[in-house]
C-alpha cells in the first residue's frame, strides 16, 4: 500500500470496486456519480504529484479547481510516455516498468508502477467476463495456450504479465507458453491442441494477431487443419499490421476458422495498451446476440474526440479514442490514443490508426520475432 495517505485511500476504494460483482447496477446512474467522484479526486491527486501533467493541464485551463466533471480531464497523448516519466509517486518506489514494443533504437513508452495490485485487480474480472463468461465467478480452470513470450522472457511486457496472471488464475495443468525465444513451438502446440480437442472441453488460445498469422501460415505449409471443440475460443490482440504485410481482421478470422475450426463468433479481440491499467474486449462471447463492440470495466471510460477541436464527437462519428482509466492511480488517468473509433451503443468500435501514427507495437514485435526465427 502506498505511503501517501491520499493515494492509499484512493487505491482502497478502487480495489473494493474491482472486487464487487458486475451487474445491472453498473449501468445505473449511481455508477456515473461514483466514477465522476473518484476520477476527479484522482485527477487532483495526480496533478499535485506529477509536474509534467500539471503543466499540460494548466496550459489547457483544465485544473482540478476548474473542471466540473470527469469528461473535462485533458487526456495525455500516448506519445508523451516515450518522452516523460509520467508517474505520480517517487521514482525510488517503482516496482515494475512496462514498456511499449519497439526496436533497439526506437524510443519506447513506459508505464511505471509502484504496485501491481490495481493492475491485476482490474485485468482479471474484465478478462473473465468477456473471454471466459461461462466460468466467471467460479473456480473452474481450462487449458490456456499462449502465443506470446512468458513473463520471465519478456519482463517489461504488460501483455505477457497479463497472460501470466490469467494463466495462474485460470490455467489448467496442461496449459503452456508456445512462443519461446522468438520461435513458435508448432509441434508442441499442435500436440497440445489435438489432445485438448480429443478431450472435448473448453480451451483458450490467445496471443498477438500476427502470432496467429504465423500459425495459420505454418499449418498451411504442412497442409494441416484442426477441428477444435465447440468450447474453444481465441483471444487476439495487437493489431493487424506486421512488418512483412498487413492482414485484415476478416482475413485473420477466416483463416482461424479454416485452420482451427473456431468460428468468428468465438474470436475475441482485446483492445489495450501499455499505458493503460485496464483493457477492453469484444462483446461476442458475453453478449452473442448483440452487435460486436468493445466493452470494458466500469472504472474505465472511453470518449471519442474530434482530433482537431478535442471536443467529443456526436454518437457514431469517427474520432480519436480517449480513455479515462481509474486503474492508473500511479500514473495519469486520462490517455489519448492514436487510434480512431466511434461509439456504438454502450461500447465502441476501433477503426484503425490515425494517419501517420506508428503501427501498434506488440503484434509487429511478434511478426519480427517470428519472421526472423530459424526454420
Amino acid at each position: 500500500m502506498s505511503a501517501d495517505p491520499a493515494r492509499a485511500a484512493l487505491d482502497r476504494e478502487l480495489l473494493a470496486w474491482m472486487g464487487e460483482p458486475w451487474g445491472a447496477a453498473d449501468e445505473a446512474p449511481p455508477i456515473d456519480a461514483r466514477f465522476d467522484a473518484l476520477a476527479r479526486r484522482l485527477f487532483a491527486f495526480q496533478v499535485a504529484r506529477c509536474p509534467a501533467w500539471a503543466r499540460f493541464c494548466a496550459a489547457r485551463g483544465r485544473t482540478p479547481e476548474r473542471i466540473r466533471a470527469w469528461r473535462e480531464i485533458p487526456p495525455v497523448p500516448t506519445g508523451a510516455f516515450k518522452e516523460l516519466a509520467l508517474r505520480s509517486f517517487p521514482a525510488e518506489r517503482t516496482v515494475k516498468t512496462f514498456r511499449t514494443s519497439g526496436t533497439a533504437t526506437a524510443l519506447r513508452g513506459e508505464l511505471h508502477l509502484d504496485t501491481l495490485a490495481l493492475y491485476e485487480a482490474s485485468l482479471l474480472p474484465s478478462f473473465e467476463r468477456f473471454v471466459l463468461p461461462e466460468i466467471e465467478g467460479s473456480d473452474e480452470r481450462l487449458p490456456i495456450f499462449v502465443l506470446a513470450p512468458a513473463p520471465d522472457e519478456a519482463p517489461d511486457s504488460s501483455l505477457s504479465h497479463m497472460f501470466g496472471v490469467v494463466m495462474t488464475r485460470r490455467g489448467a495443468v496442461e496449459s503452456g507458453w508456445l512462443l519461446r525465444d522468438g520461435s513458435l513451438e508448432l509441434a508442441e502446440l499442435l500436440c497440445r491442441l489435438e489432445d485438448a480437442a480429443a478431450a472435448g472441453g473448453p480451451l483458450l488460445l490467445c496471443g498477438t494477431a500476427f502470432a496467429f498469422v504465423h500459425l495459420i501460415d505454418a499449418l498451411a505449409e504442412q497442409g494441416r487443419k484442426l477441428a477444435l471443440p465447440a468450447g474453444a475460443r481465441v483471444m487476439e490482440t495487437g493489431g493487424f499490421k506486421g512488418r512483412s504485410r498487413e492482414v485484415s481482421r476478416g482475413e485473420l478470422y477466416a483463416g482461424l476458422e479454416a485452420a482451427l475450426g473456431v468460428p468468428e463468433a468465438r474470436i475475441v479481440n482485446q483492445y489495450g495498451m501499455t499505458e493503460l491499467g485496464s483493457q477492453f474486449y469484444d462483446s461476442v462471447l458475453r453478449e452473442p446476440e448483440t452487435p460486436r463492440r468493445k466493452l470494458g470495466p466500469p472504472w474505465a471510460r472511453v470518449r471519442i474526440l474530434d482530433p482537431e477541436s478535442g471536443e467529443e464527437c456526436a454518437p457514431g462519428e469517427i474520432g480519436a479514442i480517449a480513455v479515462t482509466d481509474l486503474a492508473n492511480t500511479g500514473s495519469v488517468c486520462a490517455i489519448l490514443t492514436a487510434d480512431l473509433g466511434r461509439s456504438l451503443a454502450d461500447g465502441f468500435e476501433v477503426l484503425g490508426r490515425e494517419p501517420g501514427a506508428e503501427a501498434r507495437g506488440c503484434s509487429i514485435a511478434s511478426d519480427i520475432m517470428l519472421s526472423e526465427a530459424p526454420a
